[in-house]
């Protein structure tokens, strides 16, 4: 597992029952895929400008596990489960630190895109063998 997110569930964050929202669950979960694409890849949002080649998420899978609460500390975990021919699919955990429980978790499925032919591409053999060095085989992706 690699950490890719540290952050606390403010008052703004949540509804009217006192939970974190969804969209900032997504909101974390998002700035977490930057950070694991980073730590894979060493791709940022303007690292290949030049072919305008990125990762598009295409598919997401949310479990919420546990309430998160105003003040609440949470970290997200990562990990890499699959690469395909064209994708990877990413499982995310967000913990709740102050009572040490999963809060929820995200599966996400991200394809390597051409922003030019706006279509996904082959991922290469270069960049195969820098995600194989993150690659945690799991028989439950939860």
């Amino acid at each position: 597992m690699v950490l890719v997110q540290k952050n606390v569930a403010h008052p703004w964050m949540c509804d009217i029952l006192g939970h974190m929202t969804t969209r900032h669950y997504v909101a974390m979960f998002d700035d977490a895929a930057y950070h694991m694409l980073y730590t894979v890849f060493g791709w940022t949002g303007s690292s290949d400008a030049e072919n305008k080649i990125a990762w598009a998420d295409v598919q997401h899978v949310i479990d919420y596990k546990a309430e998160v609460s105003v003040g609440d500390i949470l970290e997200i975990d990562s990990k890499l489960t699959k690469i395909g021919n064209k994708s990877i699919t990413i499982l995310y955990k967000m913990k709740n630190l102050g009572n040490n429980e999963v809060a929820a978790t995200l599966k996400c499925i991200c394809v390597l895109f051409d922003l030019h032919t706006r279509k996904s591409v082959e991922i290469s053999a270069e960049l195969r063998e820098l995600a194989s060095k993150y690659l945690i085989k799991t028989t439950n992706d939860k």
